[in-house]
């Protein structure tokens, strides 16, 4: 992973990587068959793993950190809850919950970590800590205990994408017993791969400059009418979150330059991290972070969490951060792109961020600086389109990168950079709220909203002894992050929530009549697979911020249903429940399901409601905007099977569009294979509605109504 700076007329250098020797000593014993009491854990492997040439054993007495991660628990009623927490007019709207009660509806169980501590330390693993939010172990141990744990055999390998570099990691997927399996999520730690290096660009002038050149606060703040907001920053807090360090003295600097004054920035030390003594090569990454947020909301507070450069570090570092709940947003300028990033990771991570959404805790990241080929400078290079994560997170707000042009401190124009970050994750499918894109699939795409990136238009910052012109889309998410501290003074004051999760709100703007006040569309400029184009694009999502208007809309309680243009799309995530969890439809426990005993329509998943034989009730919904003047056309298919005989309606299946009933289905339908079914749903264009299937079944003799390769398209 690496941070998202770009310093202006530079050359790009890759910094040396610090990794301990890996040589071969004591080899650990070969890891015995998984019998069948063990589960394998899918995606705990490092890509990397199979383009890398193998060294040989790991010794056997290597100590080794790991993280377990655990399961969230009521999954179907977290992803309800939120929606709904951040939809205008449901009762739970702005309702959000503190670290302890979303710990109790949906965090592991006390009685969870007691099994998963048991087994460990059993192992020979020492326990270290636990997240206060139950959802990760620390353990450490020798490599051969290690093995032992999770069925594992770890080896040094030579990655020959990154100049031979020296790795270790597990040469298969880890396992644990079968009694841990609905309880694991996944083990992190088992590799060193994917460390999150700076990849700032220094300038080509050696000697930093005695005055500052690029852009102030008073041009940024003027140029988005930040200075329009009528808020400081004052009572706000925002977490930044950094894998190395910062000079109080550097940030005093710009402050004194500009005539900002506030709270002193403070860190918070993650697993023992703390960089400030002594900076690393990401220090111009961390002041350029300060230094922005400084600049938009000078009076809010500012943590730095500085957590070691891991893949622990970080899940460490998001489970830290939600369970504190001190902060209401997050700035993110450090990350990795997807296809070389172990998933299993991202998913503990992820984990964490959808805690950020259920306590109102807004996360911005920088959507990266390689353009739609993140991976550039990793493992699998720059022929792969590719994301970055966390940006690709549904649960995070994508920043992606323009050139802004000023005429004094005025806005004047702005193209796209033509390195900003942008594409569509193959890790996350499209969420509920990522309508009227234009873009068709069911994966989540980035980024969702942009800000000045260009190193050419970069911003004044003080760093290492001088000034500097930065660029980059790390620029561009603390700006967002800045921001919504203003916004959320705003609304303290009005007696509203906080933003919290931002891009169903967003969204929904941009899906309004109020699209062209409340952001800037930008329609020049592309990156090297995607260009601009009026509307949302990959390149800079919807826009930049008009954020006086931005923020009175917001303010409004409610946000206009979609109207304008409609553009032909497939509005439906997840459409064919390949991804093999319900997100983002909101569906009973085991609805959707890969068992032979029902066939899918098309792929391997499929939504099966009901079939017990007794008296159940199952139910799939998503909500979707539906843009106006669209013909909009609902269609999927039916399969229903059952042990019922005659014609009697016993068992039915309801199919809704909000308070609409377009049919019902019952036994009496059952018939031997799939059929397809088609509504037409023209009328509810310009609205948000839900579309619901919902399952009854009696108390006796079976009826399965499955669902499968829905989609809602309009044109």
């Amino acid at each position: 992973m690496r941070p998202r700076s770009l310093a202006l007329s530079a050359a790009i250098a890759v910094l040396p990587l610090t990794v301990v020797s890996l040589g071969v000593s004591t080899a650990q014993a070969a890891p015995t068959p998984q019998a069948a009491s063990r589960v394998a854990l899918p995606n705990t492997v490092t890509p990397a793993v199979a383009r890398s040439q193998k060294q040989g054993d790991l010794p056997a007495d290597r100590t080794m950190s790991v993280s377990v991660n655990l399961k969230l628990r009521n999954t179907a009623d977290l992803d309800r809850f939120l929606k709904a927490v951040s939809t205008p007019g449901t009762p739970e709207y702005g309702r959000y919950l503190t670290p302890a009660q979303f710990t109790a509806l949906y965090g592991p169980t006390e009685a969870d970590v007691a099994k998963v501590r048991a087994y460990l330390t059993g192992q020979g693993l020492t326990v270290d800590s636990v997240s206060a939010n139950r959802q990760v172990v620390n353990v450490r141990g020798t490599a051969a205990q290690v093995a032992k744990a999770f069925g594992t055999h770890e080896s040094s390998y030579s990655d020959p994408q990154q100049g031979g570099r020296t790795f270790f990691a597990n040469d298969a997927a880890a396992s644990v017993p079968a009694e841990l399996a609905g309880t694991v999520e996944g083990v992190s730690g088992l590799d060193n791969h994917t460390v999150r290096t700076s990849r700032a660009v220094k300038p080509k002038a050696v000697t930093p400059h005695a005055t500052p050149s690029g852009f102030g606060p008073a041009q940024y703040d003027g140029a988005y009418r930040l200075d329009k907001v009528g808020a400081d920053g004052t009572g706000t807090t925002v977490a930044l979150w950094e894998f190395d360090g910062y000079s109080s003295t550097n940030l005093r600097t710009y402050d004194s330059q500009y005539g900002l004054t506030g709270p002193a920035v403070s860190t918070v030390s993650v697993d023992g991290a703390n960089y400030d003594a002594k900076p690393g090569d990401g220090q111009g990454e961390v002041e350029l972070d300060s230094e922005i947020v400084r600049g938009v909301a000078p009076k809010a507070t500012q943590l730095v969490y500085e957590a070691p450069n891991s893949d622990q570090g970080e899940i460490d570092m998001a489970a830290q951060i939600v369970s504190e709940n001190r902060v209401s947003v997050i700035s993110i300028s450090w990350g990795s792109c997807e296809p070389d990033t172990t998933a299993s990771s991202m998913t503990a991570v992820n984990n964490s961020f959808k805690q950020a959404a259920a306590q109102g805790i807004s996360i911005f990241s920088a959507s990266g600086d390689d353009g739609s080929r993140d991976c550039t400078r990793s493992t699998s290079g720059s022929t792969v389109k590719a994301v970055d994560f966390p940006a690709s997170s549904p649960y995070n707000t994508g920043v992606g990168g323009t050139n802004l042009k000023v005429s004094g401190n005025a806005y004047s124009s702005e193209s796209a950079w033509s390195t900003a970050g942008g594409g569509v994750s193959t890790q996350f499918a499209k969420p509920s709220w990522q309508t009227g894109t234009g873009v068709t699939g069911t994966m989540r795409t980035v980024p969702d909203i942009a800000s000045n990136a260009d190193p050419a238009s970069g911003f004044a910052i003080y760093t290492t002894g001088g000034w500097q012109v930065y660029g980059g889309t790390s620029a561009a998410a603390p700006l967002w992050s800045g921001y919504t501290a203003l916004f959320n003074q705003k609304a303290k004051a009005a007696g509203q929530a906080v933003l919290g999760e931002a891009n169903p709100k967003l969204y929904s703007l941009a899906n309004s009549s109020s699209y062209g006040t409340v952001l800037h569309d930008v329609t020049t400029g592309k990156n090297q697979d995607f260009s601009t184009k009026t509307g949302y694009d990959q390149v800079t999502g919807w826009g930049t911020p008009v954020a006086d208007s931005l923020t009175t809309a917001l303010l409004g309680g409610t946000t206009p249903p979609p109207t304008g243009g409609c553009t032909s799309a497939q509005l439906l995530g997840n459409a064919g429940f390949e991804t093999g969890t319900a997100a983002p439809w909101t569906a009973s426990s085991g609805v959707v399901d890969n068992s032979a005993s029902e066939a899918a329509h098309g792929g391997s998943w499929k939504a099966w409601m009901d079939g017990y034989g007794s008296a159940h009730t199952d139910s799939v919904s998503q909500t979707v905007s539906i843009p106006a003047g669209c013909k909009a056309t609902f269609t999927f298919w039916l399969h229903v099977d059952t042990a019922e005989t005659g014609s009697t309606a016993y068992d039915k299946l309801t199919v809704a569009a909000g308070s609409t009933t377009l049919a019902t289905y019952s036994n009496a339908n059952a018939a031997s294979g799939y059929v397809q079914k088609s509504f037409d749903l023209s009328a509810f264009a310009g609205q948000t509605v839900t579309l619901k299937f919902t399952g009854t079944e009696d108390s006796s003799l079976q009826t399965s109504f499955v669902v499968d390769d829905t989609a809602l398209t309009v044109s």
